[in-house]
């Protein structure tokens, strides 16, 4: 097993970078990693449906989706992530969250951690959840990646992760809404984060008897920024990678009432019934139907309609 040094803190080139290392190296991979506040939705979920999208426009936090299932998560500085990626026997099953979680589990109790496995893929420590774990395979890999919640700003969490699935219908992978806490809550004496980064890189070569410590080379780091930029810095794939859905709002405004009934396919309005007062806005209707359910989009498309910016808040 080889491990990687990974000082990069760009949310965009960390999660092409694990894509790039599944279907690019040979070698079975183990690293550590962080990012600057970024949300990463799963492979398979409704991204509006799962995020605060007016927050994270306000604030200027990246929504990006990564290849693996599971639900949404909250990057920060404050929250170390970790990765394995290896080669496997597809006559098993590849996926296995209690082996791959063990390692940080039996690290823990280092801190007199009292750390349990619930459910398919999370850790706790009392009721209070620290870890979500989510996998990918790729022909005879496996990459198996998960969050350690540290010192995160979780105010900000649960103000990104908001899910408004009432608005929405949709068959995707919805996220499980539970309570969390930074594990600089449970430790005493409190340590830094750095010193709990190293301790467990420590504590990981040991464990798995690793010698090879290297860093991208040059060409690797070109890869994967080309990559993050034509893949994870995308609309298509972050936006309208979503399964079809439906929207359904009905917005009180300062001008009245406003009703909307959408469907989304592919991130493109395939279809809308708009209503002001209930009087049908057939005209509107066909200046945003074919076109991406993006408000910067649909704001140019009714450019010169002074009611256009409380139209298309009203379709999120």
């Amino acid at each position: 097993m080889i491990w990687i040094e990974r000082p990069q803190t760009d949310p965009w080139f960390n999660l092409a970078a694990e894509e790039f290392i599944l279907k690019h190296f040979p070698e079975d991979i183990l690293m550590l990693w962080q990012s600057t506040s970024s949300v990463v939705v799963g492979k398979h979920q409704n991204t509006v449906a799962e995020v605060d999208t007016n927050f994270t426009e306000v604030n200027h936090i990246p929504i990006i989706r990564r290849i693996s299932g599971g639900g949404t998560v909250y990057h920060d500085l404050g929250n170390l992530n970790y990765t394995f990626i290896k080669s496997t026997d597809r006559d098993n099953y590849p996926v296995d969250f209690k082996t791959f979680t063990k390692p940080l589990i039996e690290f823990l109790r280092n801190y007199q951690l009292d750390v349990r496995f619930e459910g398919k893929n999370n850790l706790r420590v009392g009721n209070k959840k620290f870890s979500g774990n989510a996998a990918h395979v790729f022909k005879n890999r496996v990459m198996h990646h998960g969050t350690i919640l540290f010192e995160t700003d979780l105010e900000k969490l649960e103000k990104v992760i908001q899910s408004k699935q009432g608005q929405y219908t949709d068959k995707a992978i919805k996220s499980v809404r539970t309570e969390v806490v930074n594990l600089s809550q449970l430790l005493t004496p409190a340590i830094k984060l750095n010193y709990f980064k190293t301790q467990f890189k420590h504590f990981l070569t040991d464990y798995f008897n690793i010698k090879n410590i290297r860093q991208f080379t040059d060409d690797q780091s070109i890869a994967i920024r080309k990559l993050a930029e034509t893949k994870y810095k995308s609309w298509a794939w972050n936006m309208g990678y979503s399964p079809k859905f439906t929207v359904h709002k009905k917005v009180e405004t300062a001008y009245g009432h406003i009703r909307a009934n959408l469907q989304v396919k592919a991130g493109i309005i395939d279809e809308l019934d708009l209503y002001f007062e209930d009087k049908k806005l057939i005209k509107i209707e066909d200046q945003l139907r074919h076109h991406p359910y993006k408000k910067i989009e649909l704001l140019n498309q009714l450019e010169g309609n002074r009611f256009s910016e409380t139209l298309v808040n009203a379709l999120f």
